[in-house]
């Protein structure tokens, strides 16, 4: 729009007004050309990460037999833990006993890794040197 004005008064004798203004606009599409592939690019990038973030989690679970270990003992503390907040400590139902040694240890763990790890990648990510 603006250019067909310009042009329309290029012909009143603002040539060189004209000619700086689309010499301009070539410019800025050459650099706003650049910004968009590298955007481009990135996303590209970022998109490939992914893929292989996915195929490295898949690589790191295996098959289900050496996925199942893990899933089993997560759960198999879950189950407790609300086996205890809920039936025992909520309703009244019932006692369980409290675990001991070194299952008491491992249950620790384990629910802090279920539950903080994701957290710790997340601060490991805002930290981590680019």
């Amino acid at each position: 729009m603006w250019l067909t004005i310009l042009t329309a008064l290029g012909k009143l004798g603002f040539d060189s007004l004209v000619k700086g203004y689309e010499a301009k606009l070539a410019a800025g599409n050459t650099s706003e050309r650049i910004a968009a592939d590298l955007a481009a690019k990135d996303l590209d990038l970022q998109g490939r990460e992914r893929e292989l973030n996915t195929q490295l989690m898949i690589s790191d679970s295996g098959r289900w037999w050496t996925a199942a270990p893990r899933a089993i003992v997560c759960w198999a503390f879950a189950l407790y833990i609300a086996k205890v907040v809920v039936i025992d400590s909520a309703l009244g139902w019932g006692t369980t006993p409290a675990l001991k040694g070194m299952i008491a240890e491992w249950g620790g763990t384990v629910i802090c890794f279920w539950f903080g790890g994701r957290t710790l990648e997340k601060v490991a990510r805002i930290f981590r040197p680019r």
